[in-house]
């Protein structure tokens, strides 16, 4: 989901193809820019509008899977990893190579604690969030300490003198970080 911002208003929550057709008719038509965020990394998203809309929304649709080597159905990506010799031998005598190691061991430490992951995700995409869009508002930093205190209470105290918009994403973006674990 995308949250796109006009000023201290929020215009629209929706997935990238509901909020293109957004931005491609609110480019250059106001004063104030829109602001898009990525609700799920808290990241400012800036997307390339020249064209029709068509363009645009072909421009960022999803792309087919690759046919050939590898599995591209699976959403295998190819990436550098750098690690020292003693670490790719031992890799490279497990079970299924190395590739296969490295997924093993991530998706054990993903479920050996996912609360903590998912505390630790809703903390960083607040705090982009709160950078991006708050770093000149009052409360900020004491905002910031409470959000990664895990104190919601005080989380959403630094944020009461905030536009009601942005105050109100910003607690939402947040709120898997206070959620208590049963």
């Amino acid at each position: 989901m995308l949250t796109v911002f006009q000023g201290h208003e929020r215009l629209l929550t929706a997935p990238l193809h509901d909020v293109l057709p957004l931005l491609k008719a609110q480019a250059g038509a106001s004063s104030q820019s829109l602001l898009a965020f990525d609700d799920q990394t808290g990241r400012r998203v800036d997307f390339d509008l020249r064209g029709s809309l068509e363009e645009v929304l072909e421009r960022y649709a999803p792309a087919p899977a690759k046919t050939g080597p590898g599995r591209p159905r699976l959403g295998v990506v190819a990436r550098e990893v750098t690690l020292l010799p003693r670490h790719w031998e031992w890799l490279e005598g497990q079970r299924g190579g190395a590739s296969a190691a490295l997924r093993r061991l991530i998706d054990e430490a993903r479920k050996a604690d996912p609360d903590a992951e998912r505390r630790r995700q809703a903390q960083t995409a607040t705090d982009r969030f709160l950078g991006a869009i708050g770093g000149d508002l009052p409360g900020y930093e004491d905002a910031t300490r409470a959000l990664y205190a895990g104190d919601g209470l005080a989380f959403e105290a630094q944020l009461q003198n905030w536009p009601d918009d942005f105050r109100n994403h910003a607690l939402y973006l947040a709120s898997p970080a206070f959620m208590e674990t049963p």
